[in-house]
């Protein structure tokens, strides 16, 4: 491996790219697509379809990358400004795992976007499906690096991943397929009953043969018959038709059980139908970069 120490940063340029996406899918998660120059061009623009009225707040993002003695690119960070108040935010970063390389990025942002309050890792990019958060067991190097800087920590989010087809769930009567209007190349999966909408699953096409469950939402009337597992089954077996081989969830279980928003039902669910989990995906925050 070439060696990462004295890493200089010098802003990216498109001979670097073949690089970057090395980098990007040395840290790629089981069930993430691998990054292809069009989903890094994406990225660096700071725009992902459903996730454009986060962007909207933000300048261009800029993007940096390390470079060894060597003249070999060991790391890149990408970050950028709100434009109402300078606050900042570290869109991505990879270094593989070295810390030294993972120090000189973080500190290298933290200078540019100095003395704003910073955000990390606080919602998707093109470079991934889905995945808003930085996966906590994945990438220690880089979640060590944050907190030396003085960033806290919140844990957001469980991704989870399974294999497709999935042959042993039960299938929802009277599903009604649908393009999502709200989020991009998605699908909605609605049961009605009594002509009223009971149940409602959301699917993301799949990329590279992976899909995304976004969520299933069962009205609180006609809980507890079942009718979330059958929607489940219904949503991948049409994920399985549009061409997945592997689908992706992100459960939002950062509340205490009990809470609003307890979601150890659907936990319970999607472990018993073969999800298995993959990491824990946490954002990170620094009221001042110093």
């Amino acid at each position: 491996m070439p060696s990462t120490t004295r890493a200089t940063l010098r802003p990216y340029a498109a001979t670097d790219q073949a690089a970057l996406l090395a980098l990007v899918d040395a840290d790629r998660l089981p069930g993430q697509p691998r990054a292809t120059p069009d989903m890094l061009t994406q990225a660096m623009q700071g725009s992902l379809g459903e996730e454009d009225h986060w962007w909207g707040a933000f300048g261009p993002p800029s993007v940096e990358v390390a470079v060894n003695p060597a003249g070999d690119v060991v790391g890149a960070v990408s970050w950028a400004q709100r434009t109402k108040d300078d606050r900042g935010l570290i869109q991505w970063l990879h270094c593989r795992e070295e810390p030294e390389v993972a120090e000189a990025l973080i500190t290298h942002a933290l200078t540019a976007l100095s003395p704003h309050p910073v955000e990390a890792f606080q919602f998707a990019t093109a470079l991934t499906q889905g995945l808003e958060a930085l996966p906590a067991a994945h990438r220690p190097v880089t979640r060590s690096a944050l907190e030396r800087a003085g960033f806290t920590g919140e844990r957001l989010w469980r991704y989870m991943r399974a294999d497709l087809p999935c042959h042993d769930l039960p299938l929802a009567e009277g599903v009604r397929l649908a393009r999502e209007p709200d989020r991009h190349a998605a699908q909605q999966l609605r049961v009605h009953q009594d002509d009223r909408t009971v149940a409602e699953a959301v699917i993301g096409l799949p990329v590279q043969g992976i899909g995304v469950l976004w969520w299933i939402e069962v009205s609180p009337d006609v809980r507890g018959r079942g009718l979330g597992r059958a929607l489940l089954g219904s949503a991948l077996e049409a994920l399985s038709g549009l061409g997945a081989t592997q689908v992706v969830l992100y459960v939002d279980d950062d509340e205490p059980p009990g809470g609003e928003r307890d979601r150890a039902a659907a936990n319970s669910l999607y472990e018993s139908a073969g999800f298995t989990e993959v990491d824990e995906l946490w954002s990170y925050t620094l009221p001042r970069a110093d």
